[in-house]
């Protein structure tokens, strides 16, 4: 029987080596994450609450550094895990049915930096979640985890093979789909009203693609000053959604 809602993508089959202690002390703490392993020091692991199923292998800090990314801020935890399973749109949607959270939708945002500070963002703001395309956005990561600073485990993400068609299913849920763009004619606060705003936003550079922006019920700008051409999208998602949830 087919599963109603915009179908997700597959999930990674790689196991992503998470590294921090807001990244591995969340991941511990998410009962849909499955944590395979965990090295650590014996100063960081101290006093930490780590299932008995769990291997731990204690090693200073210059072998955990070989364990990720060069200078890589590991604060003395690495965790090996799997992937969260996948989110389906419409159970997502239906999640926020009768309320105003809003929802995040990213085009092509790639670096793993920005989709992790995004994450942070929506957790402050209690969006509902974030969305974006699977073939062009980056996995879970050490790095996308470290700038989630814990939220990736916590704020839903949903992944589709089709981003209007995701943003098609969007507005039928109700949503008002602004995107965010600096040739817009109206700022955010002049064209979101007051109903659930899908806030849409493209990568830095290249900006939403047409199709994207063509599936946007109103293009908004922020009112920023000349002195920049334009925001980091991780730092226009937090202004914009800042603006949503101090709406009168």
């Amino acid at each position: 029987m087919a599963r109603k809602g915009h179908r997700p993508s597959k999930a990674p089959a790689s196991r992503p080596r998470f590294y921090g202690r807001h990244a591995v002390l969340a991941a511990l703490a998410n009962p849909e994450r499955t944590v395979r392993k965990i090295w650590g020091t014996r100063e960081a692991l101290a006093g930490i609450d780590i299932p008995p199923a769990i291997p731990i292998t204690f090693a200073d800090a210059a072998d955990l550094g070989r364990l990720v990314p060069g200078d890589a801020p590991h604060q003395g935890l690495v965790a090996e895990v799997d992937p969260l399973e996948e989110i389906w749109l419409g159970d997502l949607l239906a999640q926020g049915k009768g309320d105003q959270r809003p929802l995040v939708v990213l085009d092509q945002v790639t670096d793993p930096h920005n989709v992790g500070a995004v994450l942070r963002s929506a957790a402050a703001f209690d969006a509902l979640g974030i969305v974006t395309q699977d073939r062009h956005a980056p996995p879970e990561s050490g790095a996308l985890a470290r700038a989630a600073s814990g939220t990736l485990e916590t704020v839903p993400w949903v992944r589709v093979v089709n981003l209007a068609r995701a943003l098609e299913e969007i507005a039928e849920a109700g949503f008002w789909r602004v995107g965010l763009t600096g040739h817009a004619e109206g700022t955010l606060a002049q064209v979101m009203g007051q109903g659930r705003i899908a806030l849409v936003l493209g990568a830095e550079g290249e900006g939403m693609r047409q199709n994207t922006e063509a599936h946007c019920d109103q293009l908004a700008r922020l009112p920023i000053s000349d002195k920049v051409e334009s925001l980091n999208v991780s730092n226009a998602a937090a202004v914009a959604l800042y603006a949503i949830a101090a709406r009168g």
